[in-house]
């Protein structure tokens, strides 16, 4: 069976969980510190994955993540309240994925 040919490197730029981005810049993608990337990833919110030098980089679904954590901290909600919510939220939106499939109909 011949080895597997790697992905081209353009292909990674359709997927949303290539860790494409340094901290910098995805704090200024989501208009954010470096810091408040920094303390939602303490609170486990997100983990960013690391570079080989060890720098963190963030993927695009990282930052939705992010930045929906951001607005609620906007809001007024602290950091740690706002993980909280965006965990809950994602949580309802895949029971509620689920519970759609339950309700439709099996082929007969």
């Amino acid at each position: 069976m011949p080895p597997e040919t790697p992905a081209h490197p353009s292909d990674r730029l359709d997927d949303d969980d290539y860790p494409a981005y340094t901290m910098g810049r995805a704090a200024e993608m989501i208009g954010a510190t470096p810091g408040f990337l920094r303390a939602i990833g303490e609170a486990r919110l997100i983990t960013p994955l690391r570079s080989e030098g060890g720098h963190r980089r963030y993927s695009r679904y990282q930052l939705r993540i992010a930045a929906r954590a951001r607005e609620l901290v906007d809001g007024g909600a602290p950091v740690e309240a706002a993980c909280r919510i965006v965990i809950l939220e994602d949580q309802l939106e895949e029971a509620l994925r689920r519970n759609e499939e339950l309700r439709r109909p099996t082929p007969s």
